[in-house]
């Protein structure tokens, strides 16, 4: 019996050794997949939106051995709540959903994407060549389309560039549009449902190599100050290992082996050159003025204008 007995009881008092180990790989953070959102930047399908930004975190799961899951906001605001009641743990903000965020503190900086040698882009108003409209003075008494409320490229900086130029968007427009997204706000000028249309140049850019619009087709009637790039945040509520590790990774993507540069991509797709990880918080002080610019009330004013056209 007591050579039954000796064996087994070192088996139990061993049993906690050997499975300890197990649990704690069962928690570790590289074991879970984080959760990547997505803002529906281009409209367009949920598939193609993961499929712009699928080579990127391919070629940082490749070098860091992380996983990501990603899907699609169904809108700016939907990212924004996503990052706050943690069910995000990085995400792929506007620069003015990303001021959200991070006021409410639950996300900060990750990386921002880093194309020809800067981290800016442009919103732009767009009207139909040949047509009435040539400046921003011009859309009094004309129908425009706009993106997301809370996007900074299809909204709140064409919004700003209008009331800046003297116009009252509540007053002076015949009708606003919310379209919802860039691609939507575009195509609605297509279509002649607007005059004029709020998008950034990127998504322009797009839609010509895709062919939904003709370059002779559209002109540009006010193009924004520089925007920082709609960046990569990453919840507060990550470890700190766990963030740094992921600001390293994005900081070596461009000279890590066995990523190509097909591999990099950044807003809408676009092939860029890497990732800023040192770009500087204040540089989201403009976007954070503009949307401070656009009240509560006014916004109200917009969404019953909208509903009512």
């Amino acid at each position: 019996m007591d050579q039954i007995v000796g064996p087994l009881a070192r088996v139990i008092l061993l049993l906690p050794f050997f499975m300890a180990p197990a649990h704690a790989s069962e928690s570790a953070p590289s074991q879970k997949p984080l959760e990547v959102v997505l803002i529906p930047a281009d409209g367009g399908t949920e598939e193609g939106t993961k499929a712009d930004f699928a080579p990127v975190f391919n070629a940082v799961s490749r070098i860091s051995g992380l996983s990501f899951t990603l899907r699609v906001g169904q809108s700016y605001n939907a990212v924004v709540e996503a990052m706050c009641n943690r069910s995000a743990d990085i995400a792929f903000f506007g620069p003015v959903a990303y001021v959200q965020a991070h006021k409410r503190g639950c996300a900060q900086l990750l990386a921002v994407a880093v194309e020809n040698g800067k981290s800016t882009y442009y919103a732009g108003i767009f009207a139909r060549a040949g047509g009435p409209v040539s400046a921003i003075g011009d859309l009094k008494g004309k129908r425009v389309a706009f993106g997301d409320i809370n996007s900074a490229s299809s909204f709140v900086f064409p919004m700003a560039m209008i009331r800046d130029a003297k116009l009252d968007p509540v007053r002076d427009l015949a009708s606003i549009r919310l379209a919802g997204s860039h691609a939507n706000s575009l195509a609605a000028l297509v279509q002649g449902q607007v005059d004029a249309a709020s998008l950034s140049f990127e998504s322009y850019e797009k839609a010509l190599n895709q062919g939904a619009v003709k370059s002779g087709d559209v002109k540009v009637i006010a193009r924004s100050v520089p925007i920082p790039n709609p960046p990569l945040g990453m919840g507060t509520h990550l470890p700190p290992a766990l963030k740094q590790k992921l600001k390293d990774t994005f900081a070596a993507l461009a000279t890590s082996p066995g990523v190509s540069p097909d591999m990099i991509r950044g807003y809408g797709g676009h092939k860029v050159e890497g990732y800023d990880v040192t770009f500087a918080e204040s540089q989201f002080d403009v976007p954070a003025a503009m949307m401070q610019s656009i009240s509560d009330d006014l916004k109200g004013e917009i969404l019953k204008k909208a509903a009512h056209p």
